[in-house]
């Protein structure tokens, strides 16, 4: 029988939580798609992918994988979303 400790569990437990949390960039991401532009102010993009640099280096630095792999996600649509804005300005 495989004995599963508490550190585990915890990082399972972070995963579905970043797991969740990404979901609701994963879902913007795909209705700006569907309507062809970023739904959202160009500001919180900027400031969003500033976030996630610094998260993600702070998360690399203390090697914590549930945070890396969330941060690392959320940035792929936060750069998606601005380079959709820049097409919109750019029509």
């Amino acid at each position: 029988m495989m004995h599963i400790d508490s550190h585990s569990l915890w990082v399972a437990a972070g995963l579905a939580g970043q797991a969740l949390f990404g979901v609701r960039f994963l879902w913007q991401w795909l209705y700006s798609e569907a309507h062809g532009r970023s739904l959202i102010p160009r500001a919180f993009w900027y400031l969003s992918v500033a976030a996630g640099v610094i998260i993600l280096s702070y998360a690399i630095h203390r090697q914590e994988p549930v945070f890396i792999f969330g941060e690392s996600f959320t940035l792929l649509v936060f750069l998606r979303n601005l380079q959709m804005l820049r097409k919109q300005t750019a029509k």
